[in-house]
């Protein structure tokens, strides 16, 4: 069919078929959609360990603990967004555009690894590694008849574990004086991993002591005071008035 001016119309009113080039165009925009998507993979991570509690706070002492997960979350929630940029920059041809899915298939794999080691390292970091602090050590009364007072934190204890807190009389030099603690408990955590004990005992000065030591160790770990150990020991030393 031809109108008047000569031109000639495709019957029927259709749209003429895309050519080659404008599908691999319209392929290449729809990859460089999910593209985008990825380039935003360490927000969603940080935005996913936010969620589930992991404040600045939680992620300084997960760092300095060196917690695995964090580390390989970062990384991989990096390396999705490398994989995004470069399918980004990939040109929508039939073999760009093989190419690009190649990469954007590498990018999803890093980004689902980065959210779900997100995960378990949100958890692992926000519930601590059980390590017990002593605080508010008061000694009060006469050297004959005085009573010891402090108290007793931990986060992020197992619930099977446990912490022995146990208080004895020291020489000026460290060594203990008697043989038996005049003080041994151990604590359990409660539901939520968390031990928080106020301690209050009576204490008799034996002869030739110079303090009181107290110790807060956690099943399994090392009972040096001065153990280089993440499951280390608290502990605590008061001179006798």
């Amino acid at each position: 069919m031809t109108t008047m001016s000569g031109v000639k119309q495709l019957g029927g009113g259709h749209e003429p078929a895309p050519t080659f080039d404008e599908i691999q165009a319209r392929v290449g925009k729809r990859l460089d959609d999910v593209a985008k998507i990825l380039a935003g993979a360490l927000v969603t991570v940080a935005g996913v360990m936010t969620t589930l509690g992991l404040t600045s706070d939680v992620v300084f002492v997960a760092l300095n603990n060196e917690s695995w997960p964090i580390y390989v979350a970062s990384l991989c929630a990096i390396l999705a967004i490398v994989c995004s940029i470069l399918a980004l920059l990939i040109h929508p041809t039939r073999r760009g555009n093989l190419w690009e899915t190649v990469v954007l298939v590498l990018g999803v794999i890093f980004y689902m690894v980065a959210l779900s080691v997100a995960v378990v390292g949100a958890s692992k970091a926000a519930g601590g590694n059980g390590r017990p602090t002593i605080t508010d050590v008061r000694l009060a009364g006469p050297r004959s008849d005085m009573r010891l007072s402090f108290d007793v934190h931990a986060d992020g204890v197992d619930t099977w574990a446990s912490i022995n807190v146990y208080a004895n009389a020291v020489a000026k030099d460290g060594d203990s004086i008697e043989s038996r603690d005049f003080y041994n408990s151990t604590l359990r955590p409660n539901d939520r991993g968390e031990i928080e004990q106020h301690i209050s005992v009576p204490f008799s000065a034996p002869q030739g002591a110079w303090g009181i030591q107290i110790s807060a160790v956690t099943a399994g770990g090392a009972e040096e005071c001065e153990s280089r150990s993440t499951r280390g020991p608290t502990c605590a030393v008061i001179q006798l008035p």
